[in-house]
């Protein structure tokens, strides 16, 4: 026992939720923003900015045409492989085999392509890892290995994972069946907390078709938990956290939420409010694309999303025009009541003292 743990320490394999749940789950989000969701970005201003170096097809491979911000989003599953087997130190060959586990396992996750990469990633980093100069071979040894373990790991565990994620998105498909406040709770809280979680929200909603009435909802959702998440953290983050998480992701807290769940509360309870507002109230649509409503304020996608449903409704007849009560209601439900909601139900989450300074600090 002594000798294995020995071996552990020598390999840098530490087996701690620390390491896994908060280490590798912080650098996953940054790489699902520098690939996925920057790439999604790219595309959206593009079109709405009609430039047509972004608009236009840069590659085609097996038949698929590829604009610059489709190319970034089709390397997802690298990304968050390679960022994870950063954060477990990997060695330079494991690191750059993970490109292919990666790639493995979010393609056959599906939906659930980012909850597979985290899994697969942390087994096929550190299988890597123990086989690392380990013989005079390692050149061979180990990207053969870690790769192998990868892909073997994807192809049994990636689909379930994937099913999980599609039932997920069932889920939030019942939920636009039931009333509109209720459904706006309800599809609001999932959609949002799917963001947050290493589970890809944009996905879901765009498998599932996820627009209309609870598109809107899923649109408030996921503003709750980037503004919300943006604004109670300022004071420890400062302006680089309040746009990393208010215009990138809210994953980026993943990492402290294993620390300390509490921190979700205020998000999560906002989300719950602003759904029905959105819902009930303003009767807020997305009727934009699918991936649009699990985007939030990710480069404003979500909002844009919404705006353009307006346009393409007005273009059609399907609405007369934009209104100004239009504007009110995506202002309000994505932007300020996130912003003024979140921090004062925070307060009394740290009154009650469940959370307490540097419990929201990012990582550098």
């Amino acid at each position: 026992m002594n000798s294995f743990q020995a071996f552990l320490k020598r390999k840098d394999i530490e087996i701690s939720l620390h390491r896994y749940g908060i280490d590798a789950l912080s650098a996953m989000a940054q790489g699902l923003f520098c690939s996925l969701l920057i790439g999604t970005i790219i595309d959206t201003f593009g079109a709405q900015l009609h430039i047509a170096a972004l608009m236009e097809p840069v590659a085609t491979i097996a038949g698929t045409q590829y604009t610059v911000g489709g190319l970034a989003s089709a390397m997802s599953g690298p990304a968050m492989a390679i960022a994870i087997g950063y954060a477990l130190h990997c060695p330079p060959l494991v690191l750059f085999s993970l490109t292919a586990v990666g790639f493995c396992a979010n393609a056959l996750g599906g939906a659930g392509g980012p909850l597979a990469v985290l899994f697969v990633a942390i087994f096929a980093s550190e299988i890597g890892k123990a086989v690392s100069k380990e013989t005079k071979i390692d050149i061979l040894v180990t990207p053969l290995v870690t790769i192998a373990v990868g892909t073997l790991l994807s192809a049994w565990w990636a689909p379930a994972l994937g099913s999980f994620a599609m039932q997920l998105g069932q889920l939030i498909m019942w939920a636009t069946d039931l009333q509109p406040f209720w459904m706006g709770i309800l599809v609001s809280v999932l959609v949002g907390i799917a963001l947050t979680l290493p589970i890809s929200s944009a996905a879901i909603c765009a498998a599932f078709g996820l627009v209309g009435l609870a598109g809107g909802a899923a649109v408030a959702g996921c503003c709750a938990q980037m503004v919300g998440f943006a604004v109670i953290s300022f004071k420890e983050n400062r302006w680089g956290g309040l746009v990393s998480q208010g215009l990138g992701t809210s994953m980026l807290q993943m990492g402290n939420i294993v620390r300390n769940p509490w921190i979700w509360t205020a998000p999560i309870i906002t989300s719950a409010i602003t759904g029905p507002v959105a819902t009930c109230v303003f009767k807020m649509q997305m009727n934009g694309t699918p991936v649009s409503s699990g985007m939030g304020t990710c480069g404003l996608v979500g909002p844009i999303g919404v705006y353009t449903g307006w346009a393409a409704d007005v273009a059609s007849g399907a609405k007369a025009a934009i209104t100004a009560w239009d504007w009110l209601g995506l202002i309000l439900i994505c932007f300020v009541l996130p912003a003024v909601l979140t921090p004062l139900i925070h307060h009394f989450v740290v009154r009650a003292g469940k959370v307490k300074p540097g419990d929201l600090k990012l990582d550098a």
